[in-house]
């Protein structure tokens, strides 16, 4: 197996400002319905979805470049191109590994059970999953990666 060269990957400052978008709009539109299906209250849960969202941040920028960085070198494609069955791979494990770090952070802040926090955290994953994969699409559509001019796309 010959490993492809490596594609362009987004600049620290695009990703920061992936990073920015997806962290605001999860905010604006994951702490309501947590907040009405969980019964916690309002405000605790804005500080916790907000604690959340800066460990999320963290996480973000350092699987979004290792996932780049790998695919990119396998496959010789930039993540702008990324196939449909990719993506949903991609917003998966994201997701597996924000749900292994945020669920001792939810039961130590609500003071839910494990198992409750395990299926509060579960649902904010099922949304979470939903929201990155189109969060992505309209992303890598609207802030494609800058490619030398000439370049095969």
């Amino acid at each position: 197996m010959s490993i492809a060269p490596s594609p362009r990957l987004r600049s620290f400052r695009d990703r920061l400002r992936q990073i920015a978008l997806f962290e605001a709009g999860g905010l604006l539109m994951i702490t309501p319905p947590y907040v009405w299906l969980t019964g916690q209250p309002g405000g605790e849960s804005v500080v916790l979805m907000a604690a959340l969202a800066l460990l999320a941040a963290t996480w973000n920028g350092i699987y979004n470049t290792a996932f780049d960085w790998i695919e990119g070198r396998l496959t010789g494609r930039s993540a702008d191109l990324r196939p449909w069955s990719v993506r949903a791979f991609h917003a998966a494990g994201f997701e597996l590994g924000i749900l292994l770090m945020s669920l001792p952070l939810i039961v130590f802040w609500t003071d839910m059970s494990w198992t409750a926090a395990l299926l509060a955290d579960l649902g904010l994953a099922v949304a979470y999953v939903a929201y990155a994969f189109v969060f992505n699409l309209a992303y890598d559509k609207a802030f494609p990666i800058d490619e030398p001019l000439g370049a095969p796309r």
